[in-house]
């Protein structure tokens, strides 16, 4: 199982004038260090609207930097939101190719379609259409790539024949993954023959070998992937902090994880709200009403970090701890582990001190295994 770097670029409060410009100097600094401790990779999310959660919302510019400044980290995009009107599917095709070439072919192409109402409605988008938008961009974004000339007519975008400029340096095209959170979806990715990305935050290994599982099932019954291969790949993701001893870890993580569990838990479920409110039922979001009860409830409040880390489902300690914690999330069947470093408030420097003590004893321990 590779390691990776996950981030949303939180922004705690009170903000000054340079609180933005500090998150993104101090991930920068991050992704370099790493690339130094011999992570695998270095992913972050594109968010909009969601203030402290995330403030990371033109990823591929930072991408550029982190590309410019490291040799070996795969850069991942984690993911490009794929309906319209956010991006595109000849601007993400052109996106990942230039990232592509600059970063010497380490780009790995997550694809998302949003699990927001401040996203989705602040972009005018009918969550109703996300779906097939996600999928017929995916179509688009794969035919500009390998096609020489390239031209389309669908549902929500077309275009005469044009040459799409530059092409990517990986062929035929960059690894391809998707991200869901639904059992349901997780069998369907795998159908589709691409990456799977299962993001859920603070859910125990065991939970997640179960959706690991459903995305097999897919891939062995895939029988024409999406991209120009099958791309049988499993990522998951996980709140990770890693110091000398475990009091330290525990006292950094304890604020932030217990945050980020409850206010992520707030973001999604107001979409949920919105559709019942306004459309006919929940579609293909119907897997969000679990969230949408457990919030109405209060019970996301509930959420301690005792709990996460009983269950592992986060990963804090000194070294050894860690690793005890990580080889849970190995036996999953997972290929990589993304690790969200600072989730909300967690200092610069134990961030940099996770980075150093997984590269140095963390990582070269499970590559034993």
């Amino acid at each position: 199982m590779k390691f990776s770097l996950f981030y949303e670029i939180p922004v705690a409060r009170p903000w000054d004038a340079l609180s933005e410009y500090r998150a993104y100097k101090d991930t920068l600094e991050q992704a370099v260090f790493a690339d130094k401790m011999g992570w695998h990779g270095f992913w972050t999310v594109e968010h909009h609207f969601l203030e402290e959660f995330s403030h990371c919302s033109n990823p591929e510019v930072l991408y550029g930097a982190v590309a410019a400044r490291t040799e070996n980290l795969r850069i991942g995009y984690g993911v490009r939101l794929l309906p319209k009107p956010y991006n595109h599917p000849v601007r993400s095709a052109e996106s990942a190719a230039v990232l592509d070439l600059l970063s010497d072919g380490r780009v790995e192409f997550g694809t998302g379609r949003s699990a927001s109402r401040p996203e989705i409605e602040g972009f005018g988008i009918d969550p109703t259409e996300t779906r097939e938008m996600w999928r017929e961009a995916l179509r688009h974004i794969v035919g500009c790539w390998t096609n020489d000339e390239y031209e389309f007519q669908g549902e929500h975008w077309s275009m005469p024949k044009r040459r799409v400029l530059p092409k990517p340096l990986q062929k035929p095209h960059p690894p391809i993954h998707a991200a869901t959170g639904s059992p349901a979806m997780h069998r369907e990715v795998g159908e589709m023959g691409i990456g799977l990305l299962s993001f859920a935050v603070g859910i125990p290994p065991e939970e997640i070998k179960k959706k690991i599982d459903i995305y097999r099932e897919g891939i062995a019954a895939c029988e024409q992937p999406y991209g120009a291969f099958l791309h049988n790949h499993a990522t998951i993701f996980a709140m990770v902090n890693c110091m000398k001893t475990k009091e330290e870890s525990y006292a950094v993580s304890r604020e932030s994880f217990e945050w980020y569990g409850k206010y992520g838990a707030e973001i999604i479920a107001t979409l949920p709200r919105w559709l019942e409110a306004e459309k006919e039922g929940l579609g293909d979001y119907d897997w969000l009403s679990e969230v949408r009860d457990i919030v109405a409830q209060d019970l996301h409040k509930e959420l301690t970090f005792e709990y996460l880390n009983e269950t592992h489902g986060c990963i804090a300690g000194d070294p050894d701890g860690v690793v005890e914690h990580v080889r849970h999330y190995a036996e999953t069947g997972a290929d990589q582990l993304l690790c969200l470093v600072n989730p909300y408030k967690v200092p610069h420097e134990a961030v940099m001190e996770t980075i150093e003590l997984m590269g140095k004893y963390v990582i070269p321990e499970l590559d034993k295994d």
